[in-house]
């Protein structure tokens, strides 16, 4: 065992997923959890099919026979083995999924940072709200020089996240339901309309991860992609800056939103004309 996993690649050893470990402060818990699973399904596949080539082998019709073997009605010491050694599998792996999901899930009592994440068709817009300031995104725009269809990457939006600092990340929609992946990151949760989802990360290792809307959400959906960069405190601040001195201070809210009959909203009023408000006086 020790000279086939010198042989393996990093890659390999964390089951092929798209990061590396220490990304964030959630990307080792979730690479610990698949390959376990998968080790874990490796055993209980070497030991199935080990019985099933025993079974096979000792068991198959030798030269000369004739009729059929022994029939057994049962044989209760099996029965209870594939019925009690899959039950401790799913409670196995239901206790360190749920383990890990309420860590991945937990809230920061005090960010550093909260910033809300509208998705919209078929962009970003993103609200640094502890720093009063925003910035708009546009969808993907084609590359005219080239054929592939590749798209402009100055043109994807960016967020922008100081590294090593605790983040509150609001998720909200303008229009649809869209779903925020960071892929590096291992996670993605929903936007729905007139609900605010929640993400609580901390990056932990600079760079620029990609980033793409994971539920289709119409036309374009596959031009909707966004770029995250984790950048030190003194960029992260200078680029903020930036945005206010380019008059992007306060925030986009839910002002530009395109739904106008969600629950709890009314129907927007008409305004009377003049012909209406006159029968409505002479009755």
């Amino acid at each position: 065992m020790a000279f086939i996993l010198a042989g393996c690649t990093q890659e390999q050893m964390q089951g092929w997923l798209p990061t590396e470990p220490g990304t964030t402060n959630n990307v080792d818990r979730v690479i610990g959890l698949w390959v376990t699973s998968w080790i874990v399904l490796l055993v209980v596949g070497v030991v199935t099919w080990g019985l099933t080539i025993w079974a096979i082998v000792v068991y198959r019709r030798r030269k000369g026979q004739t009729g059929l073997p022994t029939q057994l009605r049962y044989n209760m010491p099996i029965e209870i083995f594939y019925t009690i050694v899959p039950l401790i599998l799913v409670l196995g792996f239901f206790a360190f999924t749920a383990q890990d999901q309420s860590a991945i899930e937990a809230k920061y009592d005090n960010p550093d940072e909260v910033i809300q994440v509208y998705g919209k068709q078929w962009a970003w817009d993103f609200n640094y709200i502890s720093q009063d300031a925003y910035s708009p995104g546009i969808q993907g725009q084609p590359n005219p020089d080239d054929a592939n269809g590749s798209l402009v990457e100055s043109e994807i939006p960016t967020l922008y996240l100081p590294v090593g600092k605790k983040i509150e990340i609001q998720l909200d929609s303008r229009d649809v339901i869209h779903s925020f992946w960071v892929i590096d990151f291992l996670y993605k949760k929903d936007m729905l309309p007139g609900k605010t989802n929640y993400m609580y990360v901390t990056p932990e290792r600079e760079g620029t991860f990609a980033g793409k809307c994971a539920e289709l959400c119409g036309e374009y959906h596959s031009m909707m992609l966004f770029n995250v960069k984790v950048v030190s405190q003194q960029e992260y601040d200078d680029y903020i800056q930036s945005l206010k001195d380019a008059g992007q201070s306060g925030i986009l809210g839910p002002e530009y939103n395109r739904n106008d009959n969600l629950p709890g909203i009314g129907t927007p009023a008409k305004e009377e004309t003049p012909e209406a408000a006159a029968v409505s006086n002479a009755g």
